[in-house]
């Protein structure tokens, strides 16, 4: 059996600062595959915190963030961004693609920088999700050319570029109106949780995406204040 995708222990993060601000405080948690988790709670809980620690987007001031049983606290910052390519793919509230590139160059910027695959590979895989999202049609367009609901699917694509264990998503619904949201829930749920082996983790203020997690932690300042198990999930604090 398949241990955790991302786990972590004992995890603190402590801004420095002339008083010190404990963002994150000895935080126990762990992602299985093909679970959807949604991380919620009050504005400045810790949400997003957590998620770039389990992210590698940032240390740990103590404890220990494992990617597939892998401790990362000692990598050098080249190799936790190698990890980060190989393991892990990132969605935002803000699509954050490059207005200068295609929909289709856009979300082979991550396969280029890990550079795994030839150039006609890298756009065939790009061209394969895209139109597993049904973008195929958009995919010569720029981020200035499409829809609010459509360049958050691209960065979804983009996401998915270097085949990842666990996306990573900090509102990505935030943003949408009601008909693109129910989309990218979908996507999120179905297309990624729902593939093997795979595992998405959400913040979010949303209902509607909070509910349609498998298990939902809710962090209250800095710490995990109530985990109900999986399938279950009670109120949502906005």
């Amino acid at each position: 059996m398949m241990g955790p995708l991302i786990e972590a222990r004992a995890v603190t993060r402590i801004l420095d600062g002339e008083v010190p601000a404990t963002l994150i405080a000895g935080v126990d948690m762990s992602v299985a595959p093909g679970e959807f988790l949604a991380i919620t709670g009050p504005s400045g809980s810790g949400k997003s915190s957590l998620l770039y620690l389990l992210g590698l987007l940032d240390i740990p001031t103590s404890g220990e963030v494992l990617i597939a049983g892998r401790a990362t606290s000692a990598l050098d910052e080249d190799a936790r961004a190698r990890l980060r390519l190989e393991t892990l793919g990132f969605v935002f509230q803000f699509h954050f693609l490059l207005p200068e590139f295609s929909a289709l160059g856009n979300v082979m910027l991550p396969m280029r920088a890990l550079g795994r695959w030839s150039a006609e590979r890298m756009e065939q895989r790009a061209m394969e999700i895209l139109k597993s999202l049904g973008l195929a049609d958009h995919a010569r367009k720029r981020p200035d050319q499409m829809s609010g609901g459509q360049r958050q699917r691209v960065a979804i694509a983009r996401a998915l570029a270097n085949d990842p264990l666990v996306v990573l998503a900090d509102e990505p619904t935030g943003n949408l109106d009601t008909a693109s949201t129910a989309q990218v829930i979908g996507i999120l749920k179905e297309m990624i949780a729902g593939e093997a082996g795979k595992a998405v983790v959400v913040v979010t203020h949303d209902l509607s995406l909070a509910a349609q997690a498998d298990r939902r932690i809710q962090i209250v300042d800095g710490r995990v204040s109530n985990e109900p198990p999986p399938g279950r999930l009670s109120g949502v604090t906005g």
